[in-house]
C-alpha cells in the first residue's frame, strides 16, 4: 500500500504520519509540500493506493490541482484533509474526482475510518458537510432505507451501469449526473448491500434479483 500524502504544514504531515505507520502496516508514503510537489512526483511515479492532499497549498489553484491529479490518476482515489467547512466548497471537490472529504479536526479513528470506507471503493463526506443539493439529487429516504433496506429506482439503475462495466465518469453522463452524485449513489449501494466494493455489489444484487445476471 503507497500514499501519496501533501499538506504545507509539516507538523500535521508528522501527525498524519504516525497515525497512518500505526493503522496500516508496511505502508510506503510519499510525502509532498504544495501542489508544485504533487506534480513533479507524478511525472516520474504513478504507483498510488490513494492521494492525500491539503486543498489550499501553494503552487496551484485547489479547483484545477484537483481536476489535474484526478485526470493524471483516474484510478486512485483522492482524499481532501482541509480545515475548511464550506458545504459548496465539498460540493465542488467531489464533482472534481474527489472521494473523500475529511476536517482536519477529524479524530484519528475518523479518519481511518474514512481512508477505508475511500479504499473499499465508497465516499466519505462528514454528515455535517453534507449539503442539501447532494442529499436532493440522491433522492435517498435514509429513513425509509434503513427499514425496508431497499435500493431507489436510481440506486438501481446506477447499480446496472455497474453491472455493464462502466466507470462512474461514463455512469453519470449516461443518467445525466454529476460524477460526484454517482460516487455517493454507489457508497449508499455498498452500505444497503452489505458490501465492500462494486464486484460484491453486482453480486449481491443479482442473487437478490434486484438486477438481472
Amino acid at each position: 500500500m503507497r500514499f501519496l500524502v501533501a499538506d504545507d504544514h509539516d507538523l500535521f504531515l508528522k501527525g498524519l504520519e504516525f497515525v497512518l505507520k500505526e493503522n496500516y502496516s508496511g505502508i510506503d508514503l510519499v510525502f509532498a509540500h504544495s501542489y508544485s510537489d504533487i506534480f513533479h512526483i507524478l511525472e516520474k511515479d504513478h504507483n498510488f493506493s490513494l492521494v492525500m492532499t491539503d486543498l489550499a497549498m501553494p503552487g496551484g489553484k485547489w479547483q484545477d490541482s484537483l481536476q489535474q491529479i484526478h485526470h493524471e490518476l483516474p484510478d486512485t482515489p483522492i482524499i481532501v484533509l482541509s480545515a475548511v467547512f464550506d458545504k459548496e466548497i465539498v460540493q465542488k471537490t467531489i464533482d472534481l474526482g474527489v472521494s473523500g472529504y475529511i476536517p482536519k479536526t477529524s479524530s484519528n479513528m475518523v479518519i481511518i475510518s474514512a481512508i477505508n470506507l475511500v479504499l473499499s471503493g465508497g465516499v466519505y463526506i462528514p454528515p455535517e458537510l453534507l449539503n442539501s443539493k447532494l442529499q436532493t439529487e440522491m433522492n435517498m429516504d435514509s429513513n425509509q432505507n434503513s427499514e425496508q433496506n431497499v435500493l431507489t429506482p436510481r440506486q438501481i439503475e446506477v447499480l446496472e451501469k455497474v453491472a455493464e462495466g462502466k466507470s462512474n465518469k461514463v455512469i453519470a453522463y449516461e443518467l445525466g449526473l454529476s460524477e460526484g452524485t454517482v460516487k455517493l449513489h454507489v457508497t449508499a449501494i455498498l452500505k444497503l448491500l452489505n458490501v465492500n466494493n462494486r464486484t460484491g455489489a453486482v453480486r449481491e444484487a443479482e442473487r437478490q434479483g434486484l438486477i438481472k445476471s
